[in-house]
């Protein structure tokens, strides 16, 4: 069991605002999961890695996957209270679902 979580490295965004992003994400898929899968990976360390996508469109083709293979799944966008624009998509989590399901969709992404 993993989560994978996908931010966007062309907004710039500053490491705290990267870091709440990817909070963000990350809790809102996981309360998305069933209660089986959120037992399961918070049982087995809570996996998770932080991916990069370079685009908006790159991003919502990964939330698109994630919907269409049944995944627990979180877009997020950002309130613009800071560094960017009222509602601009900023991560999108994978998961926690297995390791399989999670690479099937995020597995050719490059490290963040």
């Amino acid at each position: 069991m993993k989560q994978a979580i996908v931010a966007r490295a062309d907004l710039g965004m500053g490491e705290g605002k990267l870091a709440a992003q990817v909070a963000h994400a990350s809790l809102q898929a996981y309360e998305e999961a069933d209660g089986k899968a959120q037992r399961e990976w918070k049982g087995s360390g809570q996996k998770k890695i932080v991916l990069q996508a370079n685009s908006e469109r790159e991003l919502f083709e990964i939330n698109e996957s994630a919907d269409v293979e049944g995944l627990p799944h979180a877009l997020v966008r950002d309130a613009g209270h800071t560094q960017l624009e009222p509602g601009t998509a900023t991560t999108v989590a994978v998961g926690p679902a297995s390791d399989r399901a999670v690479d099937a969709i995020t597995g050719d992404l490059s490290l963040y």
